[in-house]
């Protein structure tokens, strides 16, 4: 069936979430900070990923914005950087303006010029998929954006993967799903998505039930295969 709506993860794979460090790192007197940024960036992303996993098993659910901060506050004490709030909050504020990676815009574009629905489907609160959406100028490539708020439990949960076929009645594999998490494609193909993996980090697959349909290094590539 051919591919009528394509469905994106938005952090990792619209939004660089190493940006809020990088650029928190590169301001005036942030030279301790700057010697432990990208430890901060990488440690942030994993917890801020574990306790989603953690609270979709035990079923207690916070937004995803409370978790940003808990994982920041783990990445931070990590490296000793614990007491510097003004440093938690100016981080937390660049978290609301992330970069989209370079090569997002013209591909979003050619996507829709192609008469393909693109649409983000992330477990970001509403508020933060907002702001990201608007910081980044992405607002008018998107035709939604669908927030697990909805269901009230994080991905690779399938009530998440639900909400496409409720938001636009199509059948599973009219749907490409892309994600750079290989957990998140891995799922969405083992759901019945067609599925593409913007392996960014150059990383193994991870050993699920599922493979990725097309892997890829960023989402440049991805028009083509649609053609």
């Amino acid at each position: 069936m051919t591919v009528t709506t394509c469905i994106f993860d938005a952090y990792g794979t619209l939004f660089d979430v190493s940006a809020a460090a990088r650029a928190a790192a590169s301001e005036t007197g942030r030279e301790a900070f700057g010697a432990h940024w990208q430890e901060v960036a990488r440690t942030w992303r994993d917890k801020q990923l574990q306790y989603t996993w953690l609270r979709a098993v035990t079923g207690r659910h916070k937004d995803f914005w409370q978790l940003t901060q808990d994982g920041l506050d783990y990445a931070l004490e990590s490296v000793g950087l614990d007491g510097d709030a003004e440093l938690r909050e100016r981080l937390l504020a660049l978290y609301w303006e992330l970069e989209a990676f370079p090569e997002v815009p013209e591909s979003l574009s050619e996507l829709q010029q192609a008469g393909k629905r693109c649409a983000i489907l992330s477990n970001g609160s509403p508020e933060m998929l907002k702001g990201a959406v608007e910081s980044a100028g992405l607002g008018g490539l998107l035709d939604d954006v669908l927030s697990v708020e909805a269901v009230g439990v994080f991905k690779p949960d399938a009530r998440v993967y639900d909400l496409v076929g409720d938001r636009y009645g199509c059948a599973r594999d009219e749907v490409l799903f892309v994600s750079s998490n290989g957990w998140d494609v891995c799922s969405a193909a083992a759901y019945g998505f067609a599925t593409a993996w913007v392996n960014r980090a150059a990383a193994p697959l991870d050993r699920l039930d599922a493979a990725p349909d097309h892997i890829l290094p960023d989402l440049s590539g991805l028009p083509e295969i649609l053609r």
